[in-house]
């Protein structure tokens, strides 16, 4: 590894001012930066205070903390393939293998796509490759379905990256969530590719799938009962839950105890609650994540389910608080989305007022709109529109209290 830096820094006159390339030096010092650590220093006079976080650690961290879901996401991938053909006794590493044949493809596309937007950029606008993709495009495979088509993601990515990050100045500078701004496309430019019942579960070729199986997720499942028990006016008391329950090819497969575990059609990294609180305690731990936001999050949406419940008017509504917690990708959302450092708030009370509405916010989607019974998704990019403004007023709030305390 030595003799690898020595031979990069022999080619740094090259790209520095002056050389024969130096339009590529920022790509130049993006390679090295990924791979090494660059040979900068900060100056030589006056005391400083050196923190041993940076962006490169703090995007590494993040990246660890997503380690749980796609791992898990990975087996899972298999573990449904084989439950579509009815063989869910298949090995472990079976299981796995296809999920990593699967995921791996979404992967790199991803960080391809959105890898050669970055570098145009930088090479263009002569400035530093910034490690905030190692994060986003680790999360957009997470929020894709497994069969989704590669050239789908790579078209998402490159619309994400100019849309929600370029056109705003780059890392750092994002109003909008740039993974879920690439869900969001794929979501309303190819609906039938990215929700139904028959995109969430990876069937290789030549595989048939066993009779009356359905690869619904568990919120598609109750958003396709409650609109059916609209249209015919009948009793929804207990439907949606007698829905959920009902799948002989697997019983017990939306039960809340499966759904906390996360074995469930769903897109790669969101199925597992658990996986996604490992994940919020590795982002608290470190300080990257703020537990305010993740803890409101949930909050919000157990409170507004309650209501729901009490206010009962579809079968929708009628589903217990506790099972919204681990349906859809609302703890994924929560722990990995709404706490962006950048397209979140910023103040200490901003961050529970952003986290509870985005609670709020996801359920009242899921429970009024059958079209889209997911919620989270619309719920954050909302909120990071309104998060300036929230920190805005909180802001003003205590100078307000301040001045009222101050004595002429």
């Amino acid at each position: 590894m030595l003799f690898l830096h020595h031979l990069i820094e022999k080619q740094r006159p090259a790209f520095e001012k002056g050389g024969k390339l130096e339009r590529f030096y920022y790509l130049f010092e993006a390679l090295e930066t990924f791979t090494f650590t660059p040979p900068t220093t900060a100056g030589l006079k006056g005391s400083q205070v050196r923190d041993a976080i940076d962006l490169k650690r703090m995007m590494m961290t993040v990246v660890i903390a997503m380690l749980p879901p796609l791992l898990f996401g990975m087996w899972n991938i298999g573990h449904q393939h084989f439950l579509a053909i009815g063989q869910p006794e298949a090995a472990f590493m079976d299981k796995f293998l296809i999920g990593l044949i699967q995921s791996l493809p979404i992967i790199i596309v991803s960080y391809t796509a959105g890898g050669l937007v970055e570098v145009l950029f930088a090479i263009t606008r002569k400035h530093p490759i910034n490690e905030g993709f190692l994060v986003t495009g680790m999360l957009i495979p997470l929020v894709m379905p497994p069969d989704i088509p590669l050239w789908q993601v790579a078209l998402a990515t490159v619309f994400a990256v100019l849309v929600a990050k370029e056109v705003f100045g780059g890392t750092g500078m994002n109003i909008l969530n740039v993974a879920l701004t690439a869900r969001a496309f794929l979501y309303f430019a190819y609906p039938t590719d990215i929700s139904g019942s028959k995109v969430w579960t990876y069937l290789a070729s030549g595989d048939k799938v066993v009779d009356g199986y359905s690869g619904a997720t568990a919120l598609g499942v109750v958003a396709e009962q409650s609109t059916l028990l609209s249209e015919q006016k009948a009793d929804f008391a207990g439907k949606a839950m007698e829905a959920l329950g009902n799948t002989p090819w697997a019983p017990g497969l939306f039960s809340f105890e499966n759904m906390f575990w996360g074995a469930i059609p769903g897109s790669i990294g969101e199925t597992s609650t658990l996986m996604c609180l490992i994940g919020a305690l590795i982002l608290v731990a470190s300080g990257v994540g703020s537990w305010k936001v993740i803890v409101s999050v949930f909050v919000g949406a157990y409170a507004t389910a309650l209501l729901m419940n009490g206010l009962a008017v579809n079968a929708y509504m009628s589903v217990p608080a506790h099972y919204h917690l681990v349906m859809g990708g609302l703890a994924f959302g929560a722990v990995y989305m709404a706490t962006d450092p950048v397209s979140a708030s910023h103040t200490e009370i901003g961050k529970w007022i952003y986290g509870l509405l985005i609670g709020v916010m996801t359920i009242i989607i899921r429970v009024f709109n059958p079209a889209y019974p997911e919620g989270i998704m619309l719920a954050i990019l909302l909120m990071n529109v309104f998060a300036p403004l929230i920190d805005y007023y909180v802001v003003q709030a205590n100078k307000n209290r301040r001045l009222n305390r101050a004595t002429v």
